[in-house]
């Protein structure tokens, strides 16, 4: 039976009445007596240990544990929490008179303060022009406890200024490229969920679970799903995705292998470059390691019936819509008419709805990942 933890009221009461029994003269204690204080002390405290027992009690198991002592738990199977991970962009063009030097580390802030450190040494060249690679400098946890890595995504052509003006160089920069791959620290309940993974998952040495637990590691990586021999025998292709970048969740890079595998010519670049050159000193000697961004595939609704719904209706049914593309959705899988009927019919207000299109299973090709397109109503 589960333990029944008594409340406070239940512990004063618990704590008079054994007094009222034990005192010779009977009667109600006076409101303001040393013994009834007392008493009332006593059941403080005592609820304050049952307190810290349930605590204790919660973080005696892997499923419930929080804080330290879910690091601690995950630990045990060399599962740790993914740190955050600064943004970057590859191409950010300086201009001025040539000759002119930016020197590495240069700080570069954005409109709303937010900064980003200049990689490499960047001289302006004929012209007055040139490019170079910037990375976000991420806050301290004490004034970002999410770590900031997300705040650190922008759009391409976001103008950036250097923090201390230098002679003969614009101090407005502009990012050609998105400002990409920024993540915050993981989630807890992200982070509960790989452990529990590991747990109910014994090493394999390379099996399917053993290639989604490593890609899962990384920071930035919150979906992936492996293909066996995607490329051909002895391949093995990572789909992964990375929700709540700039770029819809998909992977701003190029697919390709780990730039420390010898065989093979095309390099991962960006997100996938992360992946595959963190899984690459983990997987089987043998294998080859293809990490690859789904191509989107655009599904458009036409749904009649309910042509009068309103504004509230109609966003509770695109967020239905994408839960289940984000829950069963997988490159080349299979998105059930079924699943949307049923997510589409728990939205209030839409009786009386039909699904005209479309009609039938969505069978997607190799390496399509569903997204929600238009939604028509008729």
């Amino acid at each position: 039976m589960p333990f029944n933890r008594p409340t406070l009221s239940e512990l004063r009461q618990r704590n008079l009445s054994y007094i009222q029994s034990e005192l010779k003269t009977g009667g109600n204690l006076l409101r303001f007596s040393n013994v009834g204080v007392i008493s009332d002390a006593d059941a403080g405290m005592a609820h304050l240990h049952y307190g810290y027992l349930d605590y204790i009690a919660q973080q005696a198991t892997p499923y419930n544990a929080t804080d330290e002592y879910l690091a601690a738990w995950a630990a045990l199977k060399d599962v740790f929490r993914k740190p955050a991970n600064p943004a970057t962009c590859p191409t950010v063009e300086f201009t001025g008179t040539t000759g002119r030097i930016i020197a590495a580390s240069s700080l570069l802030n954005r409109a709303d303060g937010y900064q980003y450190r200049l990689d490499h040494e960047v001289t302006l060249g004929a012209g007055g022009i040139a490019t170079g690679s910037i990375t976000a400098v991420l806050p301290s946890v004490l004034d970002d406890t999410s770590g900031g890595g997300v705040a650190g995504n922008a759009d391409a052509g976001t103008s950036l200024t250097l923090d201390v003006a230098i002679d003969g160089v614009q101090s407005v920069a502009t990012a050609l490229a998105k400002i990409s791959g920024g993540a915050d620290i993981e989630s807890e309940d992200a982070f509960r969920s790989r452990m529990l993974l590991a747990y109910q998952n014994t090493p394999q040495g390379g099996n399917d679970t053993d290639y989604r637990g490593w890609a899962l590691s990384v920071p930035g990586v919150t979906r992936c799903w492996v293909k066996r021999r995607l490329q051909g025998v002895g391949t093995v292709g990572i789909y992964i995705m990375c929700d709540g970048n700039n770029s819809g969740g998909f992977p701003v890079g190029t697919d390709g292998i780990s730039q420390f595998e010898e065989w093979g010519a095309v390099k991962a670049t960006g997100d996938q470059a992360r992946v595959a050159d963190f899984v690459y000193p983990l997987q089987p000697i043998i294998a080859i390691i293809y990490v690859c961004a789904p191509v989107a595939a655009p599904v458009n609704f036409v749904i009649s019936g309910i042509s009068t719904a309103n504004s509230e209706t109609t966003t509770a049914i695109n967020a239905a819509i994408d839960e289940v593309f984000f829950t069963e959705g997988e490159p080349g899988g299979k998105i059930l008419l079924s699943s949307l009927l049923l997510a589409i019919g728990d939205v209030a207000n839409t009786s009386g709805f039909i699904l005209t299109s479309p009609t039938t299973n969505i069978q997607l090709e190799t390496g399509k990942l569903p997204i929600r397109g238009s939604v028509t109503y008729l």
